[in-house]
C-alpha cells in the first residue's frame, strides 16, 4: 500500500497535539506529587497527636480531601474566573466554571481545564490540611469540615482570584507578586487558623493555672518528621503546579513573566536548606528543622522565579528562623495553642515572604497597565491576605463556639478523640492508647 507523504499542515497539527498532551502530562504528574503533601500532612499530624488522638487527626485530613473535591468543583473554581476585581462578579467570565459548563466535564476540545482544576483543588486541600494541624485534639469533626470547606472552597480561592489570576486587582493595581503563592495559599490558612485558635482554646493541660507553657508531646516524633519531608518532596508538585506551561515558548510565571523549571530547582532547593538551617540555629530541634524547611520555601515562594539562588537561601533563611520565634510568641506571651506551629510556618513566613520581595523590589511586572513590584505593593496585599484569611476565620468559629458546636466536651477531650470522633484504635491492645490520668493528673478511667 503506497503512503502519501505528510503534509505541512498535518505535520504542524501533529506538534501541537504533542504540545498539548505533554501540557496535560506536565499537570498530571505535578497534581499527583501534590497527594503527597497530604500524605505528609497526615502522618505530621498523627505523630504529633497522643495516642488517645492519633487516628481523629488523620481522619480529618481524609475527610477535608474528600469534602474539597466536591465543593470546588460546584462553588471554588466559578470563584476564582470570576471574582478577580473584588466582591463583584463576572459572569461572563466565570461561565466557564460552573458545574454544567462544557468546560467541566469530558470534552474532547478542551485539555486543559480539567488539569488546572485538579491543580486548583489540590492548592484548597492544602490550605485546609494547614489549618488541620493547628486544632487537633479538641476540635469537633464537623465543626472541622464546615471551616475547612469554607477555607479551602471559597476562601483561599477569592483571594487567588485576587492575586493569583492573571488580571486579578491586587497584581493590575498595586503590582503585586506571588510566584509560590505564599499570600493566597499559605498566609490564608494561617490566618484563618489564628483566627479560630482565638475561638477554639488550648488544649487541656497546655497551659497551667499561673500561666505556665506546658509542653505536649505527640505520640511519634519520627512520625511527624517523615511526614514533613513528605510535605518537603510535595512541593516540587505544588511549585510545578504554579507554572504555566505554554505550547511552543517559554514557561511563564501566572504573572506572565518568563521562567524556567531549572530556575526554580536552583532556588527551591537553595530555599530547602536556608530554611534547615535557619531553624536550626535558632531551635537546634529536629521537628522544627523540617518545619523550617516548609517556612524556608514560603518565604522564597514569591521570587522563587526572579531570585538569584543565594537570595532565595538568605530570604529563607530569615523564614526559617522567624518561624519557630512566631510559634514561641504566640504560646507564651498571648497563651494560644498551636500544635504544629501551623501559624508560623505558614502565616508569619507568608509574611516574611510577600515582604521580602518588596524589599529586594524593582522587578518590572509585565502584566499590562500593573505597577512594577514594589515594596508597597507587597505590603497592602500582604494585609489584604491577612484579613481574607482571619476575618471569616475567627467570626465563623465565634457563631459554632457560642452555640457549642466547635470544641468536643472536656470529658470526651480528656477520653481521647479516637474514642469519640473514630471507632478504631490506632494500636493493638499490647500498646496502651491512655495511660489513667488526664493531662491535668485527674484520672479518668482506662478507655481502651
Amino acid at each position: 500500500m503506497e503512503q502519501s507523504a505528510p503534509t505541512l499542515a498535518s505535520l504542524q497539527a501533529m506538534i501541537e497535539m504533542s504540545d498539548t498532551i505533554n501540557m496535560e502530562i506536565f499537570y498530571w504528574f505535578c497534581t499527583g506529587l501534590m497527594v503527597i503533601i497530604h500524605v505528609g500532612f497526615l502522618a505530621y499530624e498523627m505523630g504529633a497527636s497522643r495516642l488517645k488522638n492519633a487516628l481523629a487527626s488523620g481522619v480529618k485530613n481524609i475527610l477535608a480531601f474528600a469534602f474539597m473535591v466536591p465543593t470546588f468543583f460546584f462553588i471554588g473554581w466559578w470563584i476564582y474566573l470570576s471574582m478577580y476585581n473584588g466582591f463583584v462578579p463576572d459572569f461572563e467570565a466565570g461561565a466557564a466554571g460552573l458545574p454544567w459548563s462544557e468546560n467541566m466535564g469530558p470534552n474532547l476540545s478542551d485539555n486543559a481545564s480539567g488539569i488546572f482544576w485538579g491543580a486548583f483543588v489540590l492548592f484548597a486541600a492544602t490550605t485546609a490540611s494547614i489549618f488541620s494541624g493547628a486544632v487537633i485534639e479538641r476540635i469537633r469533626m464537623s465543626s472541622f469540615l464546615v471551616l475547612a470547606v469554607l477555607l479551602g472552597s471559597v476562601v483561599w480561592i477569592l483571594a487567588a482570584s485576587w492575586g493569583w489570576h492573571p488580571t486579578g486587582w491586587l497584581t493590575t493595581e498595586w503590582g503585586y507578586h506571588d510566584f509560590g503563592a505564599a499570600g493566597a495559599v499559605h498566609m490564608v490558612a494561617g490566618f484563618f487558623a489564628l483566627g479560630v485558635l482565638l475561638n477554639l482554646g488550648a488544649r487541656i493541660g497546655r497551659f497551667g493555672p499561673k500561666g505556665e507553657v506546658n509542653t505536649i508531646v505527640g505520640h511519634s516524633v519520627p512520625m511527624s518528621m517523615i511526614g514533613l519531608m513528605l510535605i518537603v518532596v510535595g512541593f516540587f508538585g505544588f511549585l510545578g503546579g504554579c507554572i504555566i506551561y505554554m505550547p511552543g515558548a517559554q514557561w511563564t510565571s501566572i504573572f506572565g513573566n518568563e521562567t524556567t523549571l531549572s530556575a526554580i530547582s536552583f532556588n527551591t532547593l537553595m530555599a530547602i536548606a536556608g530554611g534547615i538551617i535557619g531553624a536550626y540555629v535558632m531551635t537546634r530541634q529536629p521537628f522544627w528543622m523540617l518545619s523550617g524547611a516548609i517556612a524556608g520555601i514560603v518565604a522564597s515562594a514569591p521570587g522563587l522565579d526572579l531570585y538569584y539562588p543565594p537570595l532565595a537561601f538568605l530570604i529563607a533563611f530569615i523564614g526559617g528562623a522567624v518561624a519557630p520565634m512566631v510559634d514561641k510568641i504566640l504560646s507564651s506571651r498571648f497563651k494560644l495553642d498551636d500544635p504544629v506551629g501551623a501559624f508560623g510556618v505558614h502565616g508569619a513566613s507568608g509574611v516574611v515572604g510577600l515582604l521580602m520581595l518588596g524589599v529586594f523590589s524593582g522587578f518590572p511586572n509585565v502584566v499590562e497597565g500593573a505597577p512594577n513590584i514594589s515594596f508597597m505593593g507587597q505590603l497592602q496585599s500582604a494585609v489584604v491576605m491577612a484579613l481574607v484569611g482571619f476575618i471569616p476565620g475567627y467570626f465563623v468559629s465565634l457563631v459554632l463556639a457560642k452555640f457549642g458546636l466547635l470544641r468536643v466536651p472536656p470529658k470526651a477531650e480528656m477520653a481521647g478523640l479516637d474514642i469519640v470522633e473514630v471507632p478504631l484504635q490506632a494500636y493493638p491492645e499490647s500498646v496502651p492508647a491512655y495511660n489513667g490520668k488526664d493531662d491535668s493528673g485527674v484520672s479518668v478511667g482506662k478507655t481502651a
